[in-house]
């Protein structure tokens, strides 16, 4: 079969093709008699295009919503625009295609590889990624909104201004990837791998971050009201100017953090570690750092005003500066710090 009657076929209609192909199956040509395919803005919705070839494809503004393409090769295929909507994607190979403002709302995309792809501005509300792999994909304000990418591999990935609002990215790979004024509130992220991400200026009010690796993340700016961050390692990360009121940081490791500026009212930081961490000029007003590490912080100017102390370990910290008014320090250890009138303790 020629090329020509190949797409002949596909361009006589949904029940055309998937009559032909079930009785005809054995006869699709090899997939390299058929690149490069133009089906731009063939309707085949809801087709049985399981396992087809159509990787180098011309498939702009294509109609394939609830379409079949388990499997599929569409490898470096142009998808401007298309719709595919409640489409079975899983396993494809979406490699370097060009899914710009593309709608893929619910549609199934587990364990489908989209590394190098292009999605920015594409719809993909409730879409289904789990374990799927992004490796260096474009979705730049995309919306991923309730989308469920637990387990997907983001690594070196752009998210920036992406809508990411609900969305499930349970154990998700965000090393390296840009997640610059992304919106992720209300997100699952738990035991994410967010190792040297960029989170500045994005909103994360009232996400789950707990257990996750943010060690040396950049989130100067990022607004964390609420956020749950128990026993999360955000060890060397820039937390400069970030909002983590009411934050949930029981037991988060925050050695070595820059937290200049940040803002920590009321937040939970019971069995923290943040030795050696700079909170200059922080506010800690009200929050809780019972039993936690601060020794050797640099906590000069800080508002420490009714904050718990008990039983933290602050020695050698630089409290120089600090309203300590209010606070409570029983059982606390100050060895060496400098208090607020500049002398130390013995």
């Amino acid at each position: 079969m020629s090329k020509q009657q190949y797409l002949e076929f596909l361009r006589q209609g949904v029940s055309v093709w998937n009559d032909w192909r079930s009785q005809f199956a054995p006869l699709l040509p090899k997939p390299a008699s058929l690149m490069p395919l133009d089906l731009r803005g063939a309707v085949l919705a809801k087709a049985d295009l399981n396992q087809i070839d159509l990787s180098h494809a011309d498939c702009c503004m294509v109609d394939l919503r609830g379409t079949n393409l388990h499997q599929a090769n569409l490898k470096e295929a142009l998808l401007y625009t298309a719709d595919f909507t409640q489409a079975d994607l899983s396993e494809a190979n979406l490699v370097g295609a060009d899914l710009r403002e593309a709608c893929l709302a619910q549609a199934n995309l587990q364990r489908a590889a989209l590394d190098a792809a292009v999605l920015s501005m594409a719809a993909l509300t409730a879409v289904n990624l789990r374990e799927a792999s992004l490796i260096g994909a474009n979705l730049s304000q995309s919306c991923l909104r309730e989308a469920d990418c637990s387990m997907a591999d983001f690594t070196e990935s752009d998210l920036q201004q992406a809508d990411l609002t609900g969305g499930i990215f349970y154990t998700a790979n965000f090393q390296g990837a840009n997640l610059k004024q992304a919106n992720l509130t209300r997100a699952d992220l738990r035991e994410a791998h967010c190792i040297q991400s960029n989170f500045q200026d994005a909103i994360a009010h009232q996400a789950n971050l707990s257990l996750g690796s943010f060690a040396l993340a950049n989130l100067v700016g990022t607004t964390l009201c609420e956020a749950d961050l128990h026993f999360a390692n955000l060890s060397i990360a820039n937390l400069c100017t970030a909002n983590l009121r009411a934050a949930n940081l029981t037991g988060a490791t925050l050695f070595g953090g820059n937290l200049i500026g940040t803002n920590l009212h009321q937040a939970n930081l019971t069995d923290a570690n943040l030795a050696e961490t700079d909170l200059r000029e922080a506010m800690l007003d009200s929050a809780d750092l019972s039993n936690a590490s601060l020794k050797r912080a640099n906590l000069r100017m800080a508002n420490l005003r009714g904050a718990n102390f008990r039983d933290a370990d602050l020695r050698y910290a630089n409290l120089s500066d600090t309203n300590l008014s209010e606070a409570n320090l029983k059982g606390a250890r100050l060895k060496g710090a400098i208090l607020p009138d500049g002398s130390q303790h013995d």
